[in-house]
């Protein structure tokens, strides 16, 4: 990415645009704006309805770290892409429009920690990764995981590690306990991510052994993947196991989550590798956020403490 230099009175112009249109994507500050960061930004609030939005809206930008943000980025702004409907990673607010969940309250406090603002933008999963690389978007946080492939196209700041699930309907009619049961089973995932890769691997080991394939149906967004459970035509949803527990504990959805070991992995914030003055701005953040407190209160307030990567953020799983 190229970087400029841009005067004061150019940046306050581009900020009033900025906050005036968001052509694309949301401004996610309150009507009444932040205490001013470095150079007089009016940095964002967090929406009423993040659960973290007292501990993000109490951080203060590093002045330090401030200072290693690119020119274009202080100037216009972080552009986040995600993609919405995985709760409580990402999630549309009562409004249908604010985007809330793990992954914008970590953007959101990212953002104030380098005293820059920030616009979140709903995305299909599929075109995130494209979006970085054409530079549409300067972040991608969307619960995916770090993997060799991905690191082809973009780099990754890993800042949470999990696992995957299994939903299935309440009661476990299909008495599914290990993912060797879901052999000759139906199964939905999201297309492209994790859980597909998961789906493909069990395939492969239940027809190495003689026993029926699964049949994968593949889907662009979670939500998807989960009504055809709820709707009979799978018997199971692979996803992130925090996703699976989040809906089995909805009563009316009627499903139950069952987790599956040994499937840890790190999850990144995907970045363009040309950027390297940003990747490094990002990874001092959330080792910022870390070390003051602030990162473990944000999981915290979404009950996802379980899923904190201990020993501070790595580039591309430390290689």
């Amino acid at each position: 990415m190229r970087l400029r230099t841009t005067a004061p009175a150019v940046v306050a112009t581009v900020l009033a645009l900025l906050a005036a249109s968001a052509c694309g994507a949301q401004s996610l500050g309150d009507d009444d704006p932040a205490p001013a960061g470095p150079a007089d930004v009016q940095l964002d609030t967090a929406p009423a309805e993040d659960r973290a939005a007292e501990v993000i809206n109490s951080i203060v930008p590093d002045e330090g770290l401030a200072a290693t943000v690119p020119a274009e980025i202080r100037a216009n702004g972080l552009k986040m892409t995600t993609s919405p409907g995985y709760p409580p990673m990402e999630m549309f607010g009562s409004d249908g429009t604010t985007i809330i969940g793990l992954d914008p309250s970590l953007g959101r406090a990212i953002a104030r920690k380098l005293g820059v603002r920030i616009t979140i933008s709903d995305e299909d999963f599929n075109a995130q990764i494209p979006g970085i690389v054409t530079g549409r978007y300067d972040i991608l946080m969307s619960s995916m995981t770090d993997n060799a492939e991905r690191r082809t196209t973009v780099k990754f700041v890993d800042y949470l590690q999990a696992g995957a699930g299994i939903i299935t309907q309440r009661g476990n009619p299909a008495g599914i306990a290990t993912p060797a049961d879901l052999c000759g089973k139906t199964v939905s995932v999201v297309d492209n991510g994790s859980s597909l890769e998961l789906a493909e691997t069990y395939h492969a080991d239940c027809t190495a052994s003689g026993k029926p394939g699964l049949d994968i149906l593949k889907f662009p967004g979670d939500q998807e993947a989960l009504l055809q459970v709820t709707g009979g035509r799978a018997q199971a949803n692979i996803t992130d196991y925090v996703v699976a527990t989040y809906k089995a504990a909805d009563p009316q959805l009627n499903v139950e989550a069952i987790a599956i070991d040994g499937t840890e992995t790190l999850w990144g914030i995907a970045l363009n590798p040309q950027n390297e003055e940003l990747v490094q701005a990002v990874k001092g953040a959330v080792d910022a956020l870390m070390a003051d407190g602030e990162y473990p209160r944000i999981l915290q307030a979404w009950g996802l403490e379980e899923i904190a990567l201990q020993g501070g953020a790595v580039v591309n799983g430390g290689e």
